[in-house]
């Protein structure tokens, strides 16, 4: 007889029966009724493992919040999205890198194994690798770059060059279809037309744009060394009255504004070598004012914007050209305030004549003259007596020094210094003589006359006197001579 179905609402098991039967139920009558009753434990190991089985290892985006690193050194912090939260933690032994990163706000992509932690009963993320993700990756790449580039002294300001203040020619590196070239060309047309661009066409933005961006810069510089060696060569054949610099003057490196992503081409490495081994002075406008690249710390100047840029290059050409525009106003102005200036002179020595009557100042000036004649007498007559007191010193210090004692005692000095100088000199004479016959002996010792006693002869050319070293040298019919320590013999090659 088969057992009646039960419905879900059938708790005859749970309960005393009206019966009067027992209402406790064993786990054996639980299971033999088709009931599995599990512990929690039981079932959170399960969990766990259907989890682990299921999902495993993951990578998953999110915001830190509530960061805590206890004193273990394990990091505890929940990832969230705009709809849900995840339960993460770093242990101390996992050998994460960016550990730092890990911030309350941050953005971040984590890669760990999802499971349950069985003591409070919640799945959580064992984090296993750590990355900034978007933005803050970027953010991150420029400071290593910045630091890296700064310990090696490519932002040094000693080694900034001042950049031209007229110059003539310029080379631009942008895209020729983006905003900034249409911003530098307006301002250039403008302020200074007469400025020649050269225009190195290059992506700024996406992948292999900072390579081009390089190699916009090299070809630049190529092109202005070989413009100014071939300007040499012509100043040189042509002897020209006024030598002019084919080259460029400075090199313009520009985009428009636009994401960190979007300028990251003037974060690249690349680019900034090329900017610091450019032969010529480079300005860099990237972006707007509040943007900051790679490149603007490297290059020579920075400006905020391509239109910036255009009117720092422009400056010097647009200030001359308004200063010889306000000339004729400002010359007229100075003329007129030299002539008030005038005016006003003439006026106070006037009135100063008037104050001071000339008569008076005469009288001031023979006053002055009578005071210079007194002192004059006054000085004259204490000088002679001076001079007077002096002589009588002398005169009896003479009487107390006996002259001819101290005139004997100088010829006696005299003399002898003359024996001392004679005898240093015959002695210095027979020094000389020595060393020249010593030297003339050497020089004998050296000289052809020995070579020619010992049996070698010397042979000459009969014409031109020139020694022969080498029998190549001799051609046939040649007239020779031959010198021997006795005699010399003459002889004629054979044809």
């Amino acid at each position: 007889m088969s057992k009646p179905v039960k419905s879900q609402w059938d708790f005859g098991e749970l309960f005393p029966s009206s019966s009067g039967s027992s209402g406790a139920t064993n786990p054996t009558e639980s299971r033999s009724a088709g009931r599995t009753v599990l512990s929690v434990s039981e079932l959170t190991t399960q969990v766990k493992r259907l989890l682990e089985k299921s999902v495993g290892s993951v990578w998953v985006t999110g915001e830190v919040t509530n960061l805590r690193a206890q004193s273990s050194g394990h990091m505890y912090f929940t990832l969230k999205d705009a709809g849900a939260q995840l339960s993460c933690v770093l242990f101390r032994g996992e050998a994460v890198r960016n550990r730092s990163v890990l911030q309350d706000g941050q953005k971040l992509l984590l890669q760990g194994d999802v499971t349950v932690y069985e003591a409070r009963g919640q799945y959580q993320l064992i984090v296993r690798a750590v990355e900034l993700q978007g933005v803050g990756a970027l953010q991150i790449a420029f400071e290593k770059l910045k630091q890296q580039l700064a310990a090696e002294g490519l932002f040094a300001p000693e080694r900034k060059r001042p950049l031209p203040k007229y110059p003539q020619r310029i080379g631009l590196v942008t895209s020729p279809t983006g905003a900034a070239i249409r911003d530098v060309l307006h301002v250039v047309q403008r302020r200074n037309p007469a400025l020649e661009i050269i225009l190195a066409p290059c992506r700024v933005q996406g992948d292999g744009a900072a390579a081009e961006i390089a190699a916009a810069i090299r070809l630049l510089n190529e092109w202005h060394v070989s413009q100014v060696g071939s300007s040499r060569c012509d100043d040189r054949t042509a002897q020209r009255a006024v030598p002019t610099n084919n080259g460029l003057d400075l090199i313009l490196v520009t985009r428009g504004g636009g994401s960190l992503e979007d300028l990251w081409a003037f974060n690249e490495e690349v680019v900034a070598r090329a900017i610091f081994e450019s032969a010529i002075p480079v300005v860099s406008a990237i972006g707007h004012e509040i943007d900051f690249t790679i490149s603007d710390f490297v290059a020579d100047a920075r400006a905020a914007t391509p239109s910036a840029a255009a009117e720092i290059i422009t400056e010097g050409v647009f200030a001359s050209r308004e200063f010889v525009a306000e000339a004729p106003g400002m010359l007229r102005r100075m003329v007129h305030q030299r002539l008030e200036d005038a005016v006003t002179g003439f006026k106070q020595l006037q009135e100063r004549l008037t104050r001071v009557h000339p008569r008076r100042r005469l009288d001031e000036f023979l006053q002055r003259l009578d005071d210079l004649q007194t002192g004059l007498q006054r000085c004259a007559k204490q000088g002679t007596k001076e001079r007077q007191v002096a002589w009588q010193n002398l005169a009896t210090r003479l009487s107390r020094v006996r002259p001819a004692q101290l005139l004997k005692q100088r010829r006696e000095l005299l003399k002898t210094s003359r024996h001392r100088l004679r005898e240093l000199a015959q002695v210095q004479l027979r020094n000389w003589r020595n060393r020249f016959s010593a030297t003339e002996a050497r020089l004998r010792l050296l000289g052809p006359e020995q070579v020619l006693s010992r049996g070698y002869s010397i042979t000459t050319d009969a014409v031109t006197g020139k020694v022969l070293r080498a029998a190549a040298e001799v051609k046939g019919g040649r007239r020779l001579k031959t010198r021997l320590k006795i005699g010399e013999i003459f002889s004629r090659t054979e044809e």
